[in-house]
């Protein structure tokens, strides 16, 4: 018969239940930030990561698309936003727009900024996994 405890594999699952359990215990995590500010997000954790200068970006890569001739430009638009790169464009534009709508929603004041439920936040930390351990060291001593 297997034994589980005494080939130590009770240890590998009990690891792999806690970081299971920590990764979900945030219903929802967002990490808002700008090309300014770069974080470090863990590998594997389901983050939403908010650029709020992504709209910007994707409005210049859609610009350097486009000729310098205003009328030649609005027929080459039509044209990508017609095609394949331009569906992406508009979804990534759309995805920018909300992300902007969310940070404002929760009334970020500093970047990057770490928000779990909408409720807790960190400001000013770049490693997330850090902040997350810290929202998740106030929410255990309250």
């Amino acid at each position: 018969m297997f034994n589980f405890y005494s080939t130590g594999l009770w240890r590998a699952v009990a690891v792999l239940c806690g970081a299971i359990a920590s990764a979900t215990s945030h219903a929802e995590t967002w990490v808002i930030t700008d090309s300014a500010h770069p974080v470090n997000l863990p590998a594997g954790v389901g983050i939403r990561l908010i650029q709020l200068d992504e709209q910007h970006r994707l409005e210049e890569q859609l610009s350097h698309l486009l000729p310098a001739n205003p009328q030649m430009a609005a027929v080459a638009a039509q044209k990508v936003l017609n095609g394949p790169e331009g569906a992406r464009i508009q979804q990534d534009l759309i995805k920018a727009q909300q992300g902007l709508t969310d940070a404002w929603s929760v009334g970020v004041e500093k970047l990057p900024a770490v928000v779990v439920d909408r409720k807790y936040v960190v400001y000013g930390q770049p490693n997330v996994a850090l902040a997350l351990q810290a929202i998740e060291h106030s929410r255990e001593t309250r």
